[in-house]
């Protein structure tokens, strides 16, 4: 047998019945919506995006947490472009990226925006923090040398 995904749930009106639907290679179990699990939007995120902007003696510091995705990007990146914005602008920012759990194409987005920016006002960017996973992602992707030096695992 295959894997087995539990819990789907379908945004059908009435009470249907459980099911099991075998597709080679996969095992689907579709429940009642009475009986599913929460959808994301039904529960509080595990993973909550928080951003936190610290001036250093060396800079500025922006630690970035949790998922930064299509929900959570819009935010991050107004805070990010006001503070490489700001004035008098900062000479080196560092982005920590050690305690982000996922990131997407957004999210990727809104650094190189962040660098294109920083460049743009003669501004020093660097990530650091960057785990096994993204670092991988960063370097299939090309993104690691849009940054050059600038990133310390």
């Amino acid at each position: 047998m295959g894997k087995y995904l539990t819990f789907i749930r379908l945004s059908l009106a009435g009470n249907w019945p459980w099911s099991c639907h075998n597709i080679p290679g996969l095992t689907l179990a579709i429940a009642p919506k009475e009986e599913s699990l929460p959808l994301p939007a039904d529960r509080e995120r595990v993973d909550k995006t928080e951003i936190d902007i610290v001036d250093t003696e060396n800079g500025v510091l922006a630690s970035l947490k949790g998922r930064i995705d299509i929900d959570s990007s819009p935010a991050v990146h107004d805070r990010l472009v006001a503070m490489l914005q700001s004035s008098p602008h900062p000479r080196m920012v560092s982005i920590d990226l050690s305690a982000v759990t996922h990131i997407d194409s957004s999210g990727v987005a809104i650094l190189i925006e962040a660098l294109r920016i920083a460049r743009g006002r003669k501004t020093e960017l660097r990530l650091q923090g960057l785990h096994d996973h993204l670092h991988r992602l960063f370097e299939a992707t090309g993104i690691l040398s849009l940054f050059n030096e600038g990133i310390r695992r």
